[in-house]
Parts: C-alpha cells; sequence; structure tokens
C-alpha cells in the first residue's frame, strides 16, 4: 500500500478517555504529516458494554479537539459502513474463507464444560489455557470426529470459531515504536475468532476492516501489544499483507504508578475526559476539560507533548505545525507522566494568545451572567486581567471588585497598608483625584505621582492603601488602571468607605 491510512477505531463503552484522545491525535498527525488519509471507525460489536450516547460523544469530542476524520460513520466514505455492527454481512463471508483453512477449528465447549476444566487445572495448581496442549482433549472439531461435528451442527448446538495457534513456532515480529522481539507461539492460547451468536470478537473483525479499509498502519495503545503475534498470523492465515504497527505507551498517574484513570483525577482536581460525560444508567456526570475551561488549542497541544516531543523541543505548537513535525518513530518508549499544573500552564499560555475581543466571546458562550456590563468595560477588564488568568472564567472571578465595592477588606494586607496616618493622606487625595477632569490612567498615575512628591512620601505608603480601599485586598492590575475603569465617583466614593471603614 502507497498510501498512508490510519484508523481510531474506539468502543462505544463510555467517554474518551485522555488515552484515547491520545491515540487519535497521532492518528491523525502521522496521516497528515504523511499526506494520508484519517478515519474514524465504531467498533461496537461488544454489545454488553455498549453505552447509549458514547458513539455521538466520541464525535463531538473528536470535533472539539479539532481531530477531524476524513471518513466516518456520520461523514461516510468510499469503505462505509463504519460500525461493526452493520459490517455483519462482510464478516460471515470472512468467517467462511478462515474455516477452510487450517487456522480455524469449531469449538463447542459450554461455559460449564470450561469452568470443570478449570477447575480440575486449579486443583493441581496450574493455570487453564485453551491452547495448542489442551484443545486435542476438548469439544472441537479437532479432537472429535467428522460424523460427531456434523451431529452437533445438525442439533443447532451452539459453537464459536477458534483461532488454532500454530505449535512452537517463533514470530519474528516489529513495531515502529519499540523495535524488533520475538514471540514463541506455544505461549499464546486459542482465542475466540467468533461469539456463538456469529459476531466477531474484536481480533478478528479488527483485522477485517484493517485489510478492508486498506489501513496501511495501526496506532494503538501497548495494551494491544501481547496480541501483536495473534493479529500477524491472522493476517497469514487470510493470505494479507499486514499493516505496520506501533504501540503507544501508557499515560501515568500523576504520583505513584500505573495507567492514568479517573479516581486519579477525582482525587487530583482534573479531568480525564475531553468533555463532560453523564452516564445514561447512573446519571453520574465525568467532568470534561471544555467545561472545566480549557481551551480545546492547548488541551491539544498538552496531549500531544504526552509522550512526543518534536525536534527543535518547540512546546507551544498548532495542530498544523505538530502535523507539519511529527514523527512517529520518535514517540517515546516510557510511558508519559500526565501533570495538572502543565495542563494549566498550557492553557495561560494560550489565553495570553487569544485577542481581547476573542476572550470576550469565550466568555459570553459561558454561563456567566454578563448582563447589565457593556462590551467596553468588559473589554477593557479583560485586557487588564487576562495576564493572570489560567481560565477564562479567571478573568471574571479575579475582577470582581470592578462590579461590587468591597464590603470587607483582608486582614493581613490591612495591617501592612493602613495606619493612623493614611485616613487622613487618602482623604486629601480624595480632594485631589475630585479635581482631575481627564480621569485615565496615565493622567492619574502623574497626579498620585505629583501628591506623593508634594507631600514627601513614598509611593508605597499611597498605593498600598489606595489598592485596598478600591479591591478590599492587595491584588489587581495597576491601581491608575482600575481608577480609570471604576471612575471618579466610585473611586472617591471606595476611599471614603475605607477611610470610614478603618475610622
Amino acid at each position: 500500500m502507497e498510501k498512508v491510512r490510519v484508523r481510531f477505531a474506539p468502543s462505544p463503552t463510555g467517554p474518551l478517555h485522555l488515552g484515547g484522545v491520545r491515540t487519535a491525535l497521532y492518528d491523525y498527525l502521522f496521516a497528515k504529516n504523511q499526506g494520508g488519509e484519517f478515519v474514524l471507525r465504531i467498533e461496537d460489536t461488544d454489545t454488553a458494554r455498549y453505552v447509549a450516547g458514547a458513539e455521538e460523544y466520541i464525535e463531538e469530542a473528536l470535533e472539539w479537539c479539532g481531530i477531524i476524520p476524513d471518513e466516518s460513520p456520520s461523514k461516510g466514505g468510499k469503505f462505509a459502513p463504519y460500525r461493526q455492527s452493520e459490517r455483519r454481512d462482510i464478516y460471515d463471508r470472512y468467517t467462511e474463507q478462515i474455516l477452510k483453512t487450517d487456522y480455524a477449528y469449531l469449538a463447542f465447549d459450554t461455559p460449564e464444560d470450561l469452568d470443570a476444566i478449570r477447575a480440575e487445572f486449579e486443583a493441581r495448581g496450574e493455570v487453564f489455557s485453551y491452547d495448542n496442549v489442551t484443545r486435542n482433549r476438548l469439544k472441537n472439531s479437532i479432537a472429535l470426529s467428522e460424523e460427531e461435528v456434523q451431529k452437533l451442527l445438525d442439533e443447532k448446538t451452539p459453537y464459536v470459531v477458534r483461532f488454532k495457534m500454530p505449535v512452537d513456532r517463533t514470530l519474528n515480529l516489529e513495531d515502529i515504536i519499540r523495535g524488533k522481539f520475538s514471540v514463541n507461539t506455544n505461549t499464546l492460547d486459542d482465542k475466540v475468532l467468533v461469539k456463538n451468536d456469529g459476531m466477531p470478537t474484536y481480533h478478528f473483525a479488527n483485522i477485517i476492516d484493517d485489510h478492508e479499509m486498506e489501513i496501511s498502519h495501526v496506532i494503538r495503545g501497548e495494551e494491544w501489544l501481547p496480541s501483536l503475534g495473534l493479529h500477524t498470523l491472522l493476517y497469514e492465515a487470510m493470505d494479507w499483507d499486514a499493516p505496520q504497527f506501533a504501540h503507544l505507551s501508557l499515560i501515568l498517574k500523576p504520583e505513584g504508578k500505573g495507567k492514568l484513570s479517573k479516581r486519579d483525577g477525582d482525587k487530583f482536581g482534573f479531568p480525564v475526559f475531553p468533555l463532560d460525560f453523564k452516564d445514561p444508567a447512573t446519571g453520574s456526570l465525568s467532568q470534561g476539560y471544555r467545561e472545566n475551561g480549557y481551551l480545546p488549542e492547548a488541551f491539544i497541544n498538552m496531549v500531544a507533548l504526552l509522550g512526543w516531543s518534536p525536534a527543535d523541543d518547540k512546546e507551544i505548537l498548532s495542530l498544523d505545525e505538530m502535523a507539519k513535525k511529527f514523527d512517529l518513530h520518535k514517540v517515546h518508549k516510557a510511558g508519559a507522566r500526565f501533570s495538572k499544573e502543565k495542563a494549566e500552564w498550557f492553557n495561560h499560555q494560550y489565553i495570553q494568545m487569544k485577542s481581547d475581543e476573542e476572550l470576550l466571546q469565550i466568555l459570553k458562550n459561558t454561563d456567566i451572567d454578563l448582563s447589565g456590563v457593556s462590551d467596553e468595560k468588559l473589554l477593557r477588564i479583560i485586557q487588564l486581567m487576562k495576564e493572570r488568568a489560567t481560565f477564562p472564567k479567571d478573568i471574571y472571578e479575579n475582577s470582581q471588585f470592578f462590579f461590587k465595592a468591597p464590603v470587607a477588606y483582608d486582614e493581613k494586607a490591612s495591617k501592612k497598608a493602613w495606619n493612623e496616618e493614611t485616613s487622613a493622606i487618602l482623604g486629601e487625595l480624595a480632594v485631589t483625584l475630585s479635581g482631575i477632569e481627564t480621569f485615565t490612567s496615565e493622567s492619574l498615575k502623574q497626579a498620585v505621582h505629583d501628591f506623593a512628591e508634594n507631600k514627601g512620601l513614598g509611593m508605597g505608603k499611597i498605593m498600598m492603601p489606595l489598592r485596598l480601599s478600591l479591591v478590599g485586598e492587595l491584588k489587581g492590575p495597576d491601581v491608575p488602571d482600575i481608577l480609570e475603569l471604576l471612575g471618579k465617583e466610585e473611586s472617591i466614593a471606595r476611599i471614603n468607605n475605607a477611610i470610614n471603614n478603618f475610622n
């Protein structure tokens, strides 16, 4: 296959995990880097674990991230359908084909049969595996005669199709990220390929769909690495060329060992899903990055660097820049540890890169009530406050003093900023401010400076209590900017309120 074609093939069994987003992203970046195509395929054969709304969630999440498939269930494409549940006739055809080879057989064992033999093995301190040793004594078309098999079929006895693992073969395998390694087939069991309801398992449906859809590279999580031997042999059994494989390492917990989970997010206070997800069965809500105030560009930039970094080590990258620089061979073998602080750092950087007008629109799309506040005032507040913001909501929450006069004053700040002389000094300053006609940041800065110079006072003796009067705390942007935005009347009223409070 000359053209690069990759696929992201999630199961609709719940919300899309951070690791799934990264797999989809690396698929997308690799395809775009190589001038190829990115396919979204929904692997919904596991009906027992199917969750209503999960497929729609997956598509919406990818769209929010900017990971737009070239082909998908909703978009269609030349290899449709893209839901496994709609491809039954295709699987039936290939089931017939593999049963004509020496790589598959029928197994009629009931769950009770398998439980009984499993108990036998456990009694001897052994672990049961349906493999090249045990299959010869079980209820299948290898151990039974043709007549016995036909009788079971005539009686409509339920059966599964199992893969017949070759005996004592060394498989020389290769992974783009992990290099070359070998596996002996004696360590592998005879996996079920087709369930007793006629639907294929992941292993069989997966390689059929990848072949049919002309997938050139399979990028997936390292949990599928132990299945690479089986999948390679399935391609051999069907006489098909196998795609190239790349198995991604885990995204690790912020602390300790193991894979990042929702439990970690709950413990340390961060989402592990791109969007909020409400479980239709329990009604429980799992938080998402979008609803927590992350910008999609920041989120996807953070995810991209969990296991890969460009050759120039640049950290802030647009999706287009990532695609140009992405190299699958440079993806790290070791697990990538998630950092909440780094995720917030990315969001802060992208907040700073947004124009004031863009941030205004983002704020208007939140549930914050901005009625009664002019766009002009909001834009000025954004200009003054965004430098300190990690999330868009921080701009509003950290600027409450622009909307409401303080009713209390921070105790620690008060002890630092106010003494017995302060009330008199600010009283005189209020008179000076009332005489300023052009109440702008520049003129106010000069007026306060001249006032301090005339009184022989350091700027700290004026600016700290003045800030405390206006804000209630020793925080916020430059005091002249606060004065200008509050306006003369409100500024003087707040100064007088502070004087009365401390007197």
